[in-house]
């Protein structure tokens, strides 16, 4: 995820919010949500907190930097930097100074399926911040200078990232697992790329992405019902009602098997690995939710922590997730090795991933990952942004606004037949690895992929 942020102000603002958490009680039940649809017919999701005088807002419109040009990898990316440089008649130092004023922050991200906005502002405050809200979505200046300041900060950051095998690692697999395909172009761009990125082509795809039609919105904080519906048509009214998303096709993942090795001077070698996953929508999403917990993304209890780290020192750190895009489906996993025992590393993650899908988890591993999944998702509750980014990405995944209620039944319906039957769907046709380094005795399989 690219990440954007105004910090003027910023410093106020988490001084005040860090007063008021420390002298507030615990927010509200999560799980009393308001369905708000605002008189102009924007809807938004509420949580009520009204010991705390603040207003967390997340938003998200569907088409992130899947929807940059094929040949212009990065316009999304400046889109989320330019909304708060300037926009109605504030220039950019004038915004940033109102921003400063009100003590509101604003942020922007995308992602490879939406582009994101989140919003922190201080009760008092809202009607000067919401303000400045809707001026950023809906008049942004896109000024020349602004774009050129923004040019050389991106490419700055495009020339350290080039020699950083992480970055190296995370670009040549998405290039090569979604050859000629919206997902294998970087989001951030490329050094050839953004220069030629013009205020035309910013302002393009913000009238094209930024609409109503495909808006959600999520608030967390003190406001009331009727007055969230006014701040929605105040904020996002002005907004084109539908834009021209290009269409993207599904994708299944299909270079399973193969592997990339790039030679880099670096003290360890950087491994990513990635097979087929399951939709966030698939009836079988839960139970590989919880095989996932087992075999890597429990961290210091999992399968792979356990085999990797802890027997044999191969690794510091080594985890696994799932990635349920909008149009493909995958399971991941991450690592760093040394030189000498990166080709050991792999072969032991991926005779892991095998035996967890032939075997499935144990009924003691499938209790134990079910008690902690649903112990601890109570920590995605205890500050307004998080609550707030919760309900956002439920929205999105389409779960229904009941969804945290029944959560955590979902998983303890899990059986070890539904885990053993999802965990043989994970990565069931194999992993695609790249790995940057000096890896000893580790070569490609794919060289001219």
């Amino acid at each position: 995820m690219i990440r954007h942020r105004s910090i003027r102000g910023l410093l106020a603002f988490c001084w005040l919010a860090a007063v008021a958490i420390a002298l507030a009680p615990a927010p509200a039940s999560a799980t009393n949500i308001e369905r708000v649809v605002s008189p102009g017919g924007i809807e938004a999701w509420l949580v009520r907190e009204p010991s705390l005088p603040l207003i967390a807002m997340n938003f998200a419109f569907l088409g992130g930097a899947n929807q940059d040009p094929n040949e212009k990898p990065g316009v999304a990316n400046m889109v989320a930097a330019m909304l708060d440089e300037g926009a109605g008649e504030l220039n950019d130092s004038a915004f940033q100074r109102r921003l400063e004023e009100t003590a509101f922050e604003m942020r922007f991200s995308v992602t490879r399926d939406y582009f994101y906005g989140a919003a922190r502002m201080l009760r008092d405050k809202q009607d000067e911040s919401l303000d400045l809200l809707r001026l950023a979505l809906t008049k942004p200046r896109f000024d020349a200078h602004a774009i050129a300041r923004i040019h050389g900060q991106t490419l700055a950051g495009l020339r350290r990232e080039s020699t950083n095998p992480t970055t190296i690692a995370t670009r040549t697999w998405w290039r090569r697992a979604f050859a000629n395909h919206a997902y294998g172009r970087p989001s951030g761009g490329t050094l050839e790329s953004v220069p030629t990125i013009t205020a035309d082509d910013i302002r393009g795809y913000a009238k094209r992405v930024l609409t109503r039609s495909t808006l959600k919105v999520s608030v967390v904080g003190d406001i009331d019902a009727a007055s969230l519906g006014k701040a929605l048509d105040r904020v996002f009214g002005d907004l084109p009602a539908t834009g021209e998303l290009t269409p993207i096709p599904e994708r299944p993942l299909d270079a399973a098997g193969r592997r990339v090795v790039s030679q880099l001077d670096v003290p360890q070698s950087v491994v990513l690995m990635g097979g087929v996953g399951l939709s966030r929508k698939d009836s079988d999403f839960i139970p590989a939710f919880v095989v996932n917990h087992i075999l890597g993304g429990g961290s210091f209890t999992s399968r792979l922590y356990d085999e990797v780290r802890d027997k044999r020192g191969l690794a510091y750190g080594v985890y696994s997730y799932l990635l349920p895009l909008r149009h493909s489906a995958l399971f991941m996993v991450s690592t760093q090795a040394s030189a000498e025992r990166t080709a050991e590393a792999v072969e032991l993650i991926e005779s892991l991933v095998r035996r967890m899908a032939e075997d499935g988890p144990t009924e003691d591993e499938l209790a134990k990952a079910k008690s902690y999944l649903k112990g601890s998702y109570a920590l995605n509750f205890d500050t307004s942004a998080k609550i707030a980014n919760l309900l956002l990405q439920v929205q999105l995944d389409d779960l229904g606004i009941d969804y945290i209620e029944r959560r955590n039944g979902l998983i303890d319906a899990v059986t070890i037949a539904d885990a053993k039957r999802a965990a043989k769907r994970l990565a069931e046709s194999g992993l695609f690895v790249t790995v940057v380094g000096r890896p000893k005795g580790l070569e490609s399989k794919d060289p001219g992929g």
